[in-house]
């Protein structure tokens, strides 16, 4: 799933999502008690974005969160490139095999990634996971990114096998 977005960053896009959408998620209260100004409602796959954007860093802090069985997995994205999947710069998230959340960033180079963990074109930190009620949430600091407009995508999948997540 993708959406196009304006620029300075998150900013615009979150603030046009804000604005665009559904208020479904404003008072969503996380497990780790981690509290965003701004949420939006995302149009497919029952899920939705919390952020708190720094003007002053050009970063943001995200969370992404999704419906997702215990099995399955979850991943958000920002594509600096261009529009779609190929290109994207994602982090994702799933049960790794000792049955603790996993999160990590990945490079989407095909539409067939190695879903293994990498570095991506723009700083990212404090990535964490959570799983409460059905639903996965990947949390980070993203940024500064530097370009004037991005596109960001998500997506699910319903398996994991030796800690990569497999085809959606």
């Amino acid at each position: 799933m993708a959406l196009s977005s304006t620029p300075i960053f998150l900013f615009c896009t979150l603030s046009y999502l804000l604005l665009s959408s559904a208020q479904t998620c404003s008072n969503y209260t996380f497990a780790s008690n981690t509290v965003f100004s701004s949420c939006s409602d995302l149009p497919y796959l029952h899920a939705y974005l919390h952020w708190n954007y720094f003007p002053s860093t050009r970063q943001a802090a995200i969370a992404y969160r999704a419906s997702q069985n215990y099995n399955g997995w979850i991943a958000w994205a920002i594509n600096p490139t261009g529009a779609g999947m190929v290109g994207s710069q994602a982090l994702v998230a799933f049960h790794n095999t000792n049955g603790s959340m996993t999160a990590y960033p990945t490079s989407i180079t095909s539409y067939n990634p190695s879903m293994l963990p990498g570095d991506l074109s723009f700083q990212v930190s404090n990535i964490s996971a959570e799983y409460t009620n059905n639903e996965m949430a990947i949390f980070a600091l993203v940024g500064p990114l530097n370009e004037t407009s991005v596109d960001h995508v998500w997506q699910a999948g319903s398996s994991v096998s030796n800690d990569i997540p497999q085809m959606h």
